[in-house]
Formats: structure tokens, C-alpha cells, sequence
């Protein structure tokens, strides 16, 4: 089969056109008062657990005020570890989904909105039974997708996801310099694929590593996955500065290591990289300049978190078609998780 022939591919190649509809979405829709929550919460499973993760890093990082993630299933089984009993202001849920039908979600925000903890903000690519619980809802077609593995989906609800937080922090500046995301995408797509395509395929490489720190580690545990998925390849992900506490020793030279590089701290991270290369690892970097894959976005920091996700999404597509797997159906899994509970 041609690599059209598969919808991972298509799905990662198009995925543009799903920014730009979150893009617009979320800069049109009515959101909550950020100064009428003392508690805001992401959730998700899976994918979009990592997700949440980055999407709270994000908005406690625009707005100042405390937020975290927590997965689904934690919220549902064991919400009084995540959900503060008494507070004197109400939570703000934020539950992200593709399919709108993940079981753990759904359940953790019935009862949520059961125990009137406080408003739902649902993203999701379908408008399904999580949709129909939000207080605030945005749900963005055309991430959606054929394939098992998300990248298009995941890409879509992220930008969804950081427009959000722009908005709630008052950040018009920021949503204005994300609308330019579509276009470097798709620069950066065309420019690095053949490198993607030469780091997947090579069989040389036994582990893959991620690293990210802050916003970057959400992305950095859903590129990780992606890998996991698609090419049954062992991959972790590590913030950077905790990768030298321990799972360095497995580095050797069958071992890439990605990071995934910031702004503020780039000469730590660049530092671990590079002790990681003097190990035998192969380095594989990202940012906005002076990287193997470089954005070269003129965006905000804040604002370009997805341009991480592409290339990354490639790497694994090509190496699952090296492998002689098919990335549309990954080994054991489904595109939806339904449970009954």
C-alpha cells in the first residue's frame, strides 16, 4: 500500500485544517469568568489525559491561578483526591474527549455535575453524550478521524485547548499570533517529513525517549504514545532535568532521544541533550530556532505547542510502515473505550 492509502497519513497531513476550525471556534465561543473559579480541572483519557496535562501547565501559566489534570477514571473512582470537598468558590471542569463517549469521562462528569461541584467546559471532535453535559461547549469536525491512533484529533482539541486558556487569561494578543499556526504547520510538515521518515525507518534504534518540561511534558507523554502505538517500539517520556535521575542508564547508541526545547530554559535542556549524545544516543530536537526541526514560527511561546506534534506524528507512521504494521489499527486497541461501570 502507498502511504496514502492509509488514514494515519492523511489525517496528520490535513491536520491544519483542524487547527484553524478550533482556531475560530474558540475565539467566537462564549466562555466562563476566569475570576469565578478557585479551582479549574482537565481531564481526559488517554491521549487526552495528556492533553489535560499540558492544558493546565498552560493555563495556570497565562492566567496565575492554579489548575491540574487528572485522569478520567481517577475523577470518577477517586474524585476526593483530585476535587477539594469544601471550597468557597465553585471548580470549572474542563473534560476533553474525540469521540464525546469515552466511559470514564462521561461518568466522572455526571457525577461532577451530580454533586454540583460546578460548569463543564467540553472540547471534543464529536457532538455526542459528553457534549450534551457541558455547560460550555466547543466540538470541532474536522479533527475527526478513521484512524484508532489519534494525531489530527488530538492536534485539533489541542489548539482548541490553548486558545481557551488564551481567552480565559485575556490574551487577544496571543489568539491573534496563533492564527499564523496553520500555515507554519504546514511549512514545517514539508520541510522536516523527510527527516521523520529517515529517524522512523531506521531500525538501528531499539528506544525512543521524550523529553519535555512544562507545557512541552503533556506533548512529550502523547508523542511518546503515539510510538507505543503505532510502531510497539519501547518509548518513555521524562521532564528533561529528571531523565539524568535514573533512566539515562539506558541510553546507549540504539537509543534517539527527543527533546522537545523551550525558550526560558533552553540551555539546561540543551545541556542534558547533549550529555545524552556523549552517552551514543542520537538527539532529535525541536523548537523555534536552532534545532534539528526548527519552527522558525514567530509565535508566541505559549501559543505553538502543537508544531511539536507533527513531525513527531510522521516519525512514527513511517516507522509502523517499516515495521510492517498498519497504524491505522494499532496491536489491542479500539478508538473508543467504552466500560461498563
Amino acid at each position: 500500500m502507498r502511504r496514502e492509502d492509509y488514514h494515519t497519513y492523511n489525517e496528520i497531513k490535513s491536520q491544519t485544517q483542524a487547527w484553524e476550525q478550533a482556531l475560530n471556534l474558540v475565539s467566537t465561543a462564549s466562555l466562563p469568568k476566569t475570576a469565578d473559579y478557585g479551582q479549574v480541572l482537565f481531564t481526559g483519557c488517554g491521549s487526552t489525559y495528556y492533553l489535560s496535562l499540558s492544558a493546565a501547565a498552560l493555563y495556570q501559566e497565562l492566567t496565575g491561578r492554579a489548575a491540574w489534570a487528572v485522569p478520567g477514571g481517577e475523577l470518577l473512582l477517586n474524585s476526593q483526591t483530585v476535587v477539594a470537598q469544601t471550597s468557597c468558590s465553585p471548580c470549572l471542569l474542563v473534560a476533553v474527549s474525540r469521540s464525546g463517549t469515552t466511559t470514564e469521562t462521561v461518568k466522572a462528569v455526571e457525577k461532577f455535575k451530580a454533586e454540583k461541584r460546578g460548569q463543564v467546559v467540553v472540547i471534543s471532535n464529536y457532538d455526542e453524550a459528553l457534549s450534551r453535559l457541558a455547560d460550555f461547549n466547543i466540538v470541532i469536525p474536522k479533527g475527526q478521524e478513521e484512524s484508532v491512533a489519534q494525531t489530527r484529533s488530538f492536534a485539533s482539541m489541542y489548539v482548541a485547548a490553548a486558545t481557551f486558556c488564551a481567552r480565559m487569561a485575556g490574551r487577544t494578543d496571543l489568539v491573534e499570533a496563533m492564527r499564523t499556526l496553520p500555515e507554519v504547520g504546514n511549512s514545517v510538515m514539508d520541510k522536516y517529513e523527510a527527516y521523520a521518515k529517515e529517524v522512523g525507518e531506521d531500525f538501528e534504534f531499539e528506544r525512543f525517549y521524550f523529553l519535555g518540561s512544562g507545557i512541552r511534558y503533556g506533548l512529550a507523554c502523547e508523542s511518546n504514545l503515539k510510538m507505543k502505538e503505532m510502531t510497539l517500539t519501547h518509548s518513555e517520556p521524562f521532564h528533561f532535568l529528571e531523565f539524568r535521575h535514573g533512566p539515562m542508564s539506558m541510553v546507549n547508541a540504539n537509543t534517539v532521544v527527543v527533546g522537545m526545547l523551550s525558550d526560558a530554559n533552553r540551555v539546561h535542556e540543551a545541556k542534558v541533550l547533549s550529555e545524552m549524545a556523549r552517552l551514543g544516543a542520537t538527539v532529535a530536537s525541536l523548537g523555534e530556532s536552532e534545532a534539528d526541526v526548527a519552527f522558525e514560527s514567530g509565535i508566541p511561546e505559549s501559543g505553538r505547542g502543537v508544531l511539536y506534534l507533527p513531525v513527531l506524528q510522521l516519525m512514527a507512521f513511517y516507522r509502523s510502515l517499516a515495521k510492517g504494521l498498519n497504524p491505522d489499527r494499532p496491536e489491542n486497541l479500539t478508538a473508543v473505550v467504552e466500560l461498563d461501570l
